[in-house]
């Protein structure tokens, strides 16, 4: 009877519009919820009868909830290093145990990047979940197979302490042209491979005290520049020249103390020499220089540290950006070497690709992980879980991994967080509308009862 199936209409219009209200109370309560995804209510008609154009049964009205998961939220900065946000599509992949990926391992997606360090160094969000990612090599380098089984808990409180040999090291200079031709070239003295005849025997004279040094060769001119071992010690490295001849100077590289290094002239801790040549406008002839000053050189520290291999870039052939030879005197312009002395990890930092480097005391910063994203085909259909995070699901499709920026993932926006989806005017509205249709709901109800009492009154 239709009078019965009205109130069962009534009674689907309450549930129905009921679960529309959890569902604007959540959004509502989720307004400032780092990363949360507005769910909406989608009514939709419960049909009862079958095809006819002569009767009609009532049926009523469900509401099936809408997750927009794959809206995205504005991203406002955030003070704190850890907090991340990812512009564009893709999830971060976090975990409920600070450990790595195993069969016992609950993963699950989430975009909010609300990351923080526990107790234990761990990187873990509002909700208590682990962040994942995959460690780099020595190089900074992700490995070549991007799985969920490599993936591992991010820690920054395990880091080491860390030092960064010299490898590189550039001079500018200019050289006089005009300096007076030493009385040790004219009269052959000058031998770079002899203490007695060095420019470094001289300067180890000086070292060792020796005043007026018996021994070597005063250079023209001279500049010092520090360098580093594999262990962070710091070393002086000179760089000596004495004019040859027209466009052609004798150069020798030494360390200062002698006793720093046990390669090279020994007892003057002379590391490389050779003659550097010059084309008449003053600028560097690499054609004519010793080859060896312009490879690596390796120098062999003593006190057991490795053995280091510095390249000095003293110019290009042809331009004046690196020792030159013009009139005027001779002058250091600049020096700069690569390389740190020991220090302790003081914070760590995040770039657009995911990859987190950990920022020493003596400025280096080392490459340690990379954050991969998750993507899927239908975002909106995987299974919400507790804590703002989603699992995967039939309607969501299978899990993609990936680096930022490649194959359709979004990019990671450091010191931002992402806003909740939660349009507070809408839900508003949404809540007034909810309960004029519920009243409504209510009315077909009493109606309904009005009539079936009425019709019970027939028969008195």
């Amino acid at each position: 009877m239709s009078l019965f199936a009205s109130l069962a209409s009534g009674v689907s219009g309450l549930g129905a519009f009921s679960a529309a209200l959890g569902m604007v109370s959540d959004n509502i309560a989720n307004l400032n919820t780092i990363g949360y995804k507005e769910t909406r209510a989608n009514f939709s008609t419960l049909v009862t009868e079958s095809s006819s154009s002569t009767s009609y049964s009532p049926g009523g009205v469900q509401a099936l909830p809408q997750s927009l998961i794959s809206r995205q939220g504005l991203l406002q900065s955030s003070t704190s290093a850890t907090d991340l946000s990812i512009d564009g599509a893709g999830f971060f992949v976090v975990s409920t145990r600070g450990e790595p990926v195993n069969p016992n391992t609950e993963i699950s997606f989430t975009r909010a990047g609300s990351f923080t360090p526990n107790a234990d160094g761990f990187l873990k969000n509002t909700a208590g979940l682990f962040l994942m990612g995959v460690p780099l090599d020595s190089n900074g380098e992700p490995p070549a197979n991007l799985v969920l089984s490599g993936l591992q808990p991010i820690n920054v409180s395990n880091l080491t302490s860390t030092a960064e040999a010299t490898t590189s090291l550039t001079l500018r200079a200019n050289l006089q042209s005009s300096q007076p031709i030493s009385a040790a070239v004219t009269g052959a003295t000058y031998n770079s491979a002899t203490v007695a005849g060095s420019m470094a025997g001289y300067a180890a004279d000086i070292a060792a005290g020796v005043i007026p040094p018996v021994n070597g060769v005063k250079s023209d001119f001279q500049t010092n520049v520090q360098v580093f071992d594999a262990r962070g010690g710091v070393h002086t490295v000179t760089f000596a020249a004495l004019r040859q001849a027209d466009n052609l100077w004798n150069v020798e590289m030494f360390v200062d103390p002698p006793s720093e290094v046990t390669s090279g002239l020994a007892g003057t801790g002379q590391i490389i020499s050779g003659q550097m040549a010059f084309n008449g406008d003053g600028t560097l002839n690499v054609a004519g220089t010793t080859p060896a000053l312009l490879n690596p050189v390796t120098v062999n520290w003593t006190g057991g540290a490795n053995a280091g291999n510095i390249t000095f870039d003293l110019g290009t052939d042809g331009l004046s950006d690196g020792i030159t030879q013009f009139a005027g005197d001779s002058t250091l312009i600049s020096s700069s070497s690569n390389g740190a002395t020991f220090g302790n990890v003081i914070g760590v930092s995040v770039d657009k690709d995911g990859v987190i480097s950990a920022l020493f005391s003596n400025g280096l910063a080392k490459k340690v992980f990379q954050l991969p994203l998750s993507t899927f085909q239908n975002p909106d259909g995987l299974t919400r879980r507790q804590g703002n995070s989603y699992t995967v699901s039939d309607q969501s499709g299978s899990l993609n991994l990936k680096f930022a920026g490649v194959g359709g993932a979004g990019f990671v926006a450091p010191q931002t967080l992402e806003a909740s989806t939660v349009d507070l005017a809408g839900e508003f509205t949404s809540l007034i509308t909810i309960q004029r249709a519920f009243s409504a709901s209510t009315k077909i109800i009493t109606t309904a009862d009005e009539m079936l009492t009425e019709l019970n009154n027939i028969k008195r």
